[in-house]
C-alpha cells in the first residue's frame, strides 16, 4: 500500500465499527462460544477473528462483502448452536459425546482408541489434576473439549493421612509409566534406578513372559507396580 492510498480515518471507522459488531456477536454468541466449550466453538471463534482482523488490517478489502461474511458466519454458528441444543444426535455428530477411558482403575484401550489419544497423553491429563496412578482412578470421562473429567476412587476421597493420624512414610518413587502400549519406556527408567531386567521380572509377575502383552504399567510410589494387560484380540 503507497501512502498515498493511505486514509487514517477511513481505518479508525472501519477498526471501530469491526470492533463494535464483534462485541454485539459475542453477547450475542454466548458464553459456550466464548469459553470455547468444543471443538466446534473453537474453530468458529478462530473463524471470526480472522475474518475480522481482515478486515480492519486490509484496507482492499471490500467492507461491507466482509462485514456480511462475519454477521452470517455468526448466524451460521447460532443456527448449529441451536439445531445441536434441540438434538442429541445432531449434537453427537457435530460434537462427538464423552467416552469413559478408565473404568474401576483399567484403561479402556478401544475407548481410547476411538477417541485417538495416546496413552501418554492421557497419564499427562491425570497429572494435571494430581492423580500420578491410574489405579486410583475409578472413572475417567474424556469430555468433547478434550478435558478429562475423573472420578476418584472411595479410598482416594476424603480424609488425608493426617485426619487419621495414620503413619506417613516418605514416598520411594515418583509414580511413572514404565511400560506403554507394550514397549517399555526406557527413558524413565534411569530416573528410578531401574533397569529393563527388573521391569521383565514385573512382567512375569503378572503371568505374562513379553512387555508386549502389557498395555500399560505404571510404578507406585511405595515402589509396588500396576500392570493393565493387553485385552484379548486386539
Amino acid at each position: 500500500m503507497n501512502l498515498d492510498d493511505y486514509s487514517f480515518l477511513e481505518m479508525l471507522v472501519r477498526t471501530t465499527v469491526t470492533f463494535m459488531v464483534l462485541l454485539l456477536l459475542a453477547r450475542i454468541l454466548g458464553k459456550e462460544q466464548l469459553s470455547q466449550l468444543t471443538f466446534f466453538n473453537y474453530i468458529t471463534g478462530i473463524t471470526i477473528g480472522s475474518i475480522a482482523g481482515e478486515l480492519v488490517a486490509h484496507d482492499d478489502t471490500h467492507y461491507l462483502n466482509a462485514i456480511t461474511s462475519l454477521i452470517w458466519w455468526s448466524i451460521l454458528t447460532l443456527i448449529v448452536s441451536y439445531i445441536s441444543m434441540k438434538s442429541r444426535k445432531a449434537k453427537e455428530l457435530l460434537d462427538d459425546k464423552p467416552m469413559i477411558v478408565i473404568k474401576e482403575g483399567k484403561i479402556l484401550e478401544k475407548e481410547l482408541k476411538k477417541s485417538r489419544l495416546p496413552v501418554g497423553d492421557l497419564t499427562m491429563l491425570l497429572r494435571l489434576q494430581g492423580i500420578f496412578s491410574v489405579k486410583d482412578v475409578h472413572f475417567a470421562v474424556l469430555e468433547t473439549n478434550g478435558e478429562l473429567s475423573i472420578f476418584k476412587k472411595v479410598a482416594q476421597q476424603g480424609a488425608t493421612k493426617q485426619d487419621v493420624k495414620a503413619q506417613i512414610e516418605t514416598p520411594k518413587y515418583m509414580p511413572t509409566t514404565i511400560i506403554e502400549d507394550g514397549k517399555i519406556l526406557k527413558g524413565n527408567l534411569p530416573g528410578l534406578n531401574l533397569t529393563e531386567e527388573w521391569v521383565m521380572k514385573q512382567v512375569k509377575k503378572h503371568g505374562v513372559n513379553s512387555a508386549q502383552q502389557v498395555f500399560y504399567a505404571e510404578i507406585d510410589s511405595d515402589g509396588s507396580v500396576y500392570m493393565d494387560l493387553r485385552d484379548d484380540g486386539v
